[in-house]
């Protein structure tokens, strides 16, 4: 695991749930398949309302034409970040599309794990609704070892909760991987 993640910030509002995240009617491709993985990339978070997508302002698209990278690879959203239905697809989505870290207020308990587990992307949380106070296109850069969050745009620090006892899992890149070099398969 990288020990210090720099990148663009993707902004989102509170309640952003797996319907948003990949929409139900784009779950039919492959991830096997290389050419249809980029799909997920393509439609993640392709259902979030416009007026919603890249805050403050709204209106940017995470996604940009055909691509199926952003530009972004940090999203921070606010509270109960991935709710609605279980579906790894999900965190697998922003994973495609670049997304390496998500940083929210709180999380539904279902996408925390997901993220975790699959190894998929890192779920940081944060006292304080950064949504708020970052804005989408900010430069910023996540310390892992130090568990903060410097916004480089405007100078501003921001502490973040540790990942406590899901670090290591994280670090492994999942939970089959931790299980594999820590000897339990």
């Amino acid at each position: 695991m990288e020990k210090k993640i720099i990148g663009k910030a993707y902004v989102l509002g509170d309640n952003i749930d797996t319907d948003q995240i990949i929409p139900a009617e784009h779950l039919v491709y492959s991830t096997n398949d290389p050419e249809e993985l980029k799909k997920y990339g393509h439609y993640a978070l392709s259902s979030v309302p416009v007026e919603k997508a890249g805050l403050p302002d709204g209106g940017i698209p995470f996604i940009k034409g055909d691509d199926h990278k952003s530009e972004y690879s940090i999203v921070i959203g606010g509270t109960n970040f991935g709710c609605g239905s279980s579906r790894e697809h999900a965190p697998l989505s922003l994973q495609v599309a670049g997304v390496k870290v998500v940083i929210a207020q709180s999380y539904a308990r279902i996408f925390y794990r997901n993220s975790v587990d699959g190894g998929f992307v890192i779920p940081y949380e944060s006292q304080l609704k950064l949504n708020d106070k970052i804005k989408t296109g900010d430069q910023v850069e996540l310390n892992v070892e130090e568990n903060r969050l410097t916004n480089h745009t405007d100078g501003k620090i921001y502490q973040l909760n540790p990942l406590g006892d899901v670090f290591e899992i994280v670090a492994a890149g999942g939970l089959f991987e931790f299980a594999r070099t820590s000897g339990m398969i």
